[in-house]
């Protein structure tokens, strides 16, 4: 097996979506075109609501990924979780759509025998290590997060260096929503660390309304742009991977 590029989206907010277009059909549109979003919900002393906690779970259900709540002094272990967490799944996945073609339908990683099931395993940790991996980060700047951005910060430098130890390529890309002039502002393009992260975070002003699925449709373009460079025009639902494995 090759390793290919993983593509994940990393939603980190503190509440309910208010403004734009629904954002777990975003999510979805996500998942048709391969990318795995992940959403962490940022609490602060009991804050988040149940509507809010049911949309972290909808939108990364819809965007095949994983979603936790955290308190914001957990958050940096939390994000390193999350990212390795949604690699394997992705992994898993491509690897039982083989397994299906291969012995029929029902079968699936869990339906082999120990001894095999370990031995997939190995190669599911082993993709997960050499595989390319793109993470682009959105992170809500509503008024309510402004005392979270600081811990914001530290979680992605901390991801960054993580994600940097494996033998794969990381890179990232960090988009703010809602911005200056837009539902949503790029402030950082694809990079292998989050450094210059550390300059432009204090500048962050905070306020206005929630557009998480504007977001999430920005993000997709921006995805979309880079793969269209390279002559990438397929966004077909199985391509997890943008090389075959």
């Amino acid at each position: 097996m090759k390793a290919g590029t993983l593509r994940q989206i990393l939603l980190i907010t503190d509440g309910c979506s208010n403004h734009g277009e629904e954002p777990s059909a975003m999510a979805e549109l996500a998942r048709e075109q391969g990318i795995t979003i992940n959403v962490i919900g940022v609490m602060e002393n009991d804050v988040i609501d149940e509507k809010g906690l049911k949309e972290i779970e909808k939108i990364a259900g819809s965007g095949g990924g994983v979603s936790q709540v955290v308190y914001s002094q957990q958050l940096s272990q939390t994000v390193q979780m999350v990212t390795q967490k949604a690699m394997t799944q992705t992994i898993q996945g491509v690897i039982n759509r083989e397994l299906q073609q291969i012995l029929g339908d029902s079968k699936t990683m869990e339906d082999l025998p120990p001894d095999k099931r370990g031995e997939v395993m190995e190669v599911v940790d082993e993709l997960g290590e050499t595989s390319k991996l793109e993470v682009l980060i959105l992170v809500d700047t509503s008024a309510s997060m402004k005392h979270k951005l600081p811990t914001v910060k530290d979680s992605l430098l901390d991801l960054s260096l993580s994600m940097n130890a494996r033998m794969g390529d990381s890179r990232f890309s960090v988009f703010v929503f809602p911005g200056k002039r837009n539902d949503v502002e790029k402030l950082l393009d694809w990079t292998p660390n989050l450094e210059a992260l550390t300059a432009t975070f204090p500048k962050l002003s905070t306020g206005g309304l929630t557009p998480t699925g504007p977001a999430i449709r920005e993000a997709l373009t921006h995805f979309n742009k880079k793969r269209s460079l390279r002559g990438l025009l397929s966004h077909d639902d199985e391509q997890y991977f943008e090389e075959s494995m």
